[in-house]
Formats: C-alpha cells, sequence, structure tokens
C-alpha cells in the first residue's frame, strides 16, 4: 500500500486540489511491474500508477517515459487520461509515479463477455471496432516532435533493427524450435514496407489496453497502458491489433477468435480501411506487417513460456506460440506482397 500522507504532502507541494483534504486509495490492479490505485481527495479523482516494491529499478525510468508519453497527448484528437503530475524523487513513495485522470468507464478486460447493451445487441458492435481502430489512427497522426517526443524511440532504422534485435533475443531464450520461424524470419530479411512514416506507438495495442465510456454508441476513453510506447512504425500497431482478427465476424468461430467475442465487429478489411480513412496512411503493405507482427508475438510469447514454472496462463502459451509462428511463415508463403 503506498503512504498516503507522504502522497498527501507531495500533492500539496505540487500544488493540486484539495489540500487539507483526506485521500483515500483504492487499489483498482497491479502485478510485478506496475501497480494502479484509486485516489480521492475532496471533490478530486486521480489515479495513482507505481512500480511495486519488488520491481527492477529500470521501472522507475519506464514509469517516467510512460508519463512523457500521456503529456504529450494532452491536447490531442487521442483519447486518453488527462496528465497531472509525475514524481521522479524516489525518496517520496520508494518509486518514481505518476498520477493521471480517472476515466469513468468500463474495459473489455473487466468483463468475461461484452456489457450490456452490446452484450445482447449485436448491431451495436461495430462501433467498438471502428473505435478501437480510430484510436490508433489518431495516435499515429500526432506530431511527436511537436510534442517534445524526438528522443523517446529510435524511429531511424527502425525495420532494419526489428528482426537482428528479436531473433536475438530468441537465442538467448530458446528452450525449443518453432516451425516456421526460419521460413517468416528470412522473408522479413528480404522485403520491407512500401514507405515508413516514424510515429507515436502503443507498442500493445489492442481491446485490453482500451476504455469505454458507458453505454451506446461505442464511444473510446482512453488508451492506456503506455508500458510499451514509442516513437517508431504506428502500422505495426495497426497489424498488432488484426494479427488475429477474422475476416468473417458473423461467423460463429469469430466468438473464439480472441479473448472477447468478435462477432458482429466490422471485419479485417472494414477496420484495416476505418484506418486508412482516419489516418490518411496507405496499407496496402498490410501483409508485412501481419507477419512482423505474428513473429515477433510468438518469440515475446516464448519467454513467458520459458519462464512459466507453476504459472498456469504462461504455460497456455506452450500451444499458442507455436501456432502464431506457423501462421506467420503461412502468410509469408502465401502473400503476393514483395517489396
Amino acid at each position: 500500500m503506498i503512504d498516503i500522507d507522504r502522497l498527501a504532502d507531495w500533492m500539496d507541494g505540487m500544488g493540486l486540489p484539495g489540500k487539507g483534504d483526506p485521500i483515500n486509495a483504492r487499489f483498482l490492479s497491479g502485478g510485478t511491474q506496475n501497480e494502479i490505485y484509486e485516489i480521492t481527495r475532496g471533490d478530486e479523482r486521480c489515479v495513482i500508477r507505481i512500480p511495486p516494491a519488488a520491481a527492477p529499478s529500470d521501472r522507475d525510468q519506464g514509469i517516467l517515459r510512460e508519463w512523457r508519453i500521456i503529456e504529450a497527448l494532452d491536447g490531442t484528437d487521442v483519447p486518453h487520461t488527462r496528465a497531472i503530475a509525475a514524481c521522479d524523487d524516489t525518496s517520496v513513495l520508494g518509486r518514481a509515479f505518476y498520477l493521471m485522470g480517472f476515466v469513468d468507464g468500463w474495459s473489455p478486460m473487466d468483463h468475461k463477455k461484452w456489457p450490456e447493451p452490446f452484450r445482447s445487441d449485436h448491431e451495436l458492435r461495430p462501433q467498438l471496432g471502428y473505435q478501437l481502430a480510430e484510436g490508433i489512427a489518431l495516435l499515429s497522426k500526432v506530431d511527436w516532435r511537436a510534442q517534445g517526443l524526438d528522443d523517446l524511440g529510435r524511429p531511424d532504422g527502425f525495420h532494419e533493427r526489428q528482426v537482428d534485435r528479436w531473433t536475438s533475443f530468441f537465442e538467448r531464450i530458446k528452450g525449443r524450435e518453432l516451425d516456421g520461424m526460419d521460413v517468416a524470419t528470412r522473408w522479413l530479411q528480404e522485403n520491407r514496407p512500401i514507405d515508413y512514416i516514424p510515429g507515436i506507438m502503443h507498442g500493445d495495442y489492442q481491446f485490453a489496453n482500451v476504455m469505454f465510456h458507458d453505454g451506446a454508441p461505442a464511444q473510446m476513453a482512453a488508451i492506456v497502458d503506455w508500458e510499451m510506447g514509442t516513437v517508431g512504425d504506428p502500422k505495426l500497431d495497426l497489424a498488432w491489433m488484426l494479427q488475429s482478427w477474422p475476416e468473417d465476424t458473423q461467423s460463429e468461430s469469430a466468438s473464439q477468435a480472441s479473448y472477447v467475442d468478435l462477432r458482429g465487429m466490422p471485419s479485417r478489411t472494414q477496420m484495416m480501411q476505418h484506418y486508412a480513412d482516419v489516418s490518411g496512411r496507405q496499407v496496402d503493405d498490410l501483409d508485412y506487417y501481419l507477419v512482423l507482427a505474428k513473429w515477433k508475438l510468438a518469440i515475446v510469447l516464448e519467454r513467458g513460456y520459458q519462464r512459466a514454472g507453476d504459472d498456469h496462463k504462461l504455460q497456455s502459451f506452450g500451444s499458442i506460440v507455436p501456432d502464431l509462428m506457423r501462421s506467420a511463415a503461412d502468410l509469408a508463403e502465401s502473400t503476393d506482397y514483395r517489396s
């Protein structure tokens, strides 16, 4: 639990609203990397995001990196949490942290099924998908240089580094051979996207990392969880979102294509087109990004599987990873895209 008295003193020193009022903190979520608490002080509600005491020391820099992105989004059209204040002085609460606005809404991860009215009315679901695509399209349009993020990532040579970086990573954690990895890796080495326009990317963009306002029609409230945020190629976020998205979202199988029921959603093509319309970016080379996203995700999940121990969730990656890598290889072998 966070030290309420020390937090209050810091907030007072920052001139934040509610001086003298008691603080109430309610744990919302958290794990090994971050903890999130709702902070209530008088009429003010906000959220604190802070690494737990046992998190690696580099999480403090990670938290401040997230803060820079959230702060840079203020004043843009991107749905985001309001930036309030950040603290890099670890003597205050033991770790770096930041305060952001409280989002009054819901996350798809809060529900095993869509909340009403989206659960029972499939005709309302397309807007959930279009809002998801629109969020990342709006993010791709942010002028990252003007927002002070010139040094956030390494946009130059982004695609040239991807294969070498993640192949080396796989070799460090390798515990088994993955069928199709050689095929997908070679294809990625031989091909590149049609164009590359750097922009802010989320790094793990999906329904799990967005929130919606209550009620219909669906309206995104905020993109959240910026742990992987950087300046790179925003279209990799698009592919990350679509890599398991079915073309036929009317079939029963669409209910099992993801951790959320995708029946009634826009098709993959419709999602892709909406992104293109809003972002102004061409998507003719999406297959390149889909191969890269599937290949990269397989390697990321393989790390979890190799470290699974008694964790049943990580153990389940054991069968998911080979299917994902094989899917990357199959697309590499079947696509007409070449560059």
